[in-house]
């Protein structure tokens, strides 16, 4: 008797009982997934504007305005120079950097330059030097606001 039981509601039709299968892509999850990673990415997107890590000097000086990304020359403590991210011979600055400014709009452009703070003076001297020379008039030296006193 038990079998005929369990065997009873095969027997009457089979799929009428059942609803019928859900085709649709359920997307929740996925926005949930894309939501999550835009907020990793707007979080960790600061943090890599600068690849060449220096030992900044501090100063009680306020930081200035920008309206768009500037170039940025580096000088790390064994003396290479970096434009933005890649290291360039001090003898190619120039041009490139002249390259750069006719491409973005002319010799107004703002130039940072960073310098390790145990970097040897005569090196971001000749850097400056450099770029004084070209014509280049809007140099600014970066400095970290000075957090004691």
């Amino acid at each position: 008797m038990a079998m005929n039981v369990a065997s009873s509601s095969a027997g009457r039709g089979g799929r009428r009982g059942r609803k019928p299968v859900m085709a649709e892509i359920n997307v929740t999850p996925m926005v949930d997934v894309m939501l999550v990673l835009l907020i990793i990415f707007m979080v960790s997107a600061p943090l890599l504007t600068v690849g060449v890590p220096l030992d900044l000097p501090q100063t009680q000086a306020k930081s200035l305005d920008q309206d768009k990304n500037p170039l940025t020359l580096s000088v790390n403590l064994k003396g290479q120079v970096f434009l933005n991210d890649t290291e360039i011979a001090l003898d190619d600055l120039v041009p490139k950097l002249k390259a750069i400014t006719d491409a973005r709009g002319g010799a107004d452009e703002r130039i940072f330059v960073r310098g390790d703070k145990k970097v040897d003076y005569g090196a971001v001297m000749q850097v400056m030097g450099r770029l004084s020379a070209a014509g280049f008039r809007r140099v600014a030296l970066v400095t970290e606001v000075d957090q004691g006193s």
